[in-house]
């Protein structure tokens, strides 16, 4: 497992990367540039502000290098790092994850509530909509539960909708999932994912942000982290949004870092799939089984097979017996009928049954 306690990082230089991290204006590239010029963020910070306007930093860094509640935001998260399950990831230190390191702007600092290890593990995206058709939201559940189970740690944004979805199915199966905020970890945003957020850190899963603990909700923030769920991840599976959705800068952002880009199709009629269609168009592949995606990946990520104990279901029972309508099922089960609809949709997923003229039918095989 890797913290910032087991780095080769000595306090002061913590401290100083801290502040640096904190400066107003200094983005990633302006840290990583201050880092490179001076050796290390303690000699930036005691470097003369004429060597800074020398690298072109605007005057508003240079002055605030000095300010006390810059350095108290520095010291409150040495702090926050003191605590268990708590730990801060450097670009240039041991244990950050080799994926996102690849790409063009990997944030110089990464906070990390719950377990770190799992940023090194396979990820697979899942986002989409935060005002998701209630089909849309059982099929992200499903596709997460199954590509849990096929040994992958679910990644998203802990926004409403389909990245809700998408965390709770992996927890669902108890597998492991990763939050990247667009908040600082003691700014948790939306607040209503609260209880979401600690079920996410109570199973060894893990909250993640690139901005300091205390930064509130900026609109900015939010599409400027998608690059970090993008960069931690194997690929990105949109589920639905539309066309100004924010899920297709995620999607845009995983194609330029290289990265594979899956989409559901939806109705023609449906404003929520015309994001999925230009995906689609612009070259991400169509999803429709959770099996499209183990094979495009299987072959350079040398993964198991999907070898997911898959017991007798109850709703296969019956649908071996005879074909059933939906309603059929879940009056034949005594299940009300959503839940009927959600466990055909992982079923469907699964391979394991299929629709023809309104009847479901088990599959052989």
């Amino acid at each position: 497992m890797s913290t910032v306690r087991s780095s080769p990082c000595p306090p002061a230089e913590l401290e100083a990367r801290l502040r640096l991290h904190r400066l107003p204006d200094i983005g990633l590239r302006r840290f990583h540039c201050l880092i490179q010029a001076f050796g290390s963020a303690s000699s930036a910070l005691s470097a003369p502000a004429s060597a800074w306007r020398s690298l072109g930093l605007p005057a508003a860094s240079i002055d605030a290098r000095r300010n006390a509640q810059v350095r108290e935001g520095a010291l409150a998260a040495m702090a926050w790092l003191e605590r268990p399950g708590q730990h801060l990831l450097m670009w240039d230190r041991p244990g950050y994850p080799a994926l996102l390191g690849e790409i063009d702007d990997p944030p110089p600092l990464l906070f990390v509530a719950g377990d770190p290890a799992l940023l090194e593990r396979p990820q697979l995206a899942i986002v989409g909509s935060r005002r998701a058709s209630p089909p849309a939201l059982d099929t992200a559940g499903a596709f997460s539960r199954c590509l849990s189970q096929a040994g992958f740690v679910i990644t998203s944004g802990l926004a409403v909708g389909i990245d809700g979805a998408a965390h709770r199915g992996a927890l669902r199966v108890g597998g492991q999932t990763i939050a990247v905020l667009g908040t600082g970890l003691q700014k948790l945003y939306p607040q209503r994912h609260g209880e979401l957020a600690r079920a996410i850190i109570d199973s060894g899963s893990a909250l993640v942000s690139e901005y300091p603990l205390d930064a509130g909700p900026l609109a900015g923030n939010f599409p400027r982290r998608n690059r970090i769920i993008s960069g931690l991840s194997l690929g990105v599976l949109v589920v639905e949004a539309s066309l100004a959705s924010g899920s297709l800068i995620t999607a845009r952002l995983a194609a330029e870092q290289g990265r594979e880009v899956y989409a559901i199709p939806g109705s023609i009629h449906h404003p929520g799939a015309k994001g999925c269609h230009q995906l689609i168009r612009d070259g991400a592949l169509l999803v429709e089984s959770v099996e499209q995606i183990l094979d495009s990946l299987r072959g350079w990520q040398n993964l198991p097979p999907a070898a997911v104990d898959n017991p007798r279901h109850p709703l296969l029972a019956l649908l071996q017996a005879a074909p059933h309508t939906s309603e059929g099922l879940a009056h034949s089960s005594g299940k009300p009928l959503a839940e009927v609809l959600a466990s055909l949709t992982e079923l469907e997923l699964e391979g394991r049954v299929s629709n023809a003229g309104g009847r479901w039918f088990a599959r052989s095989g």
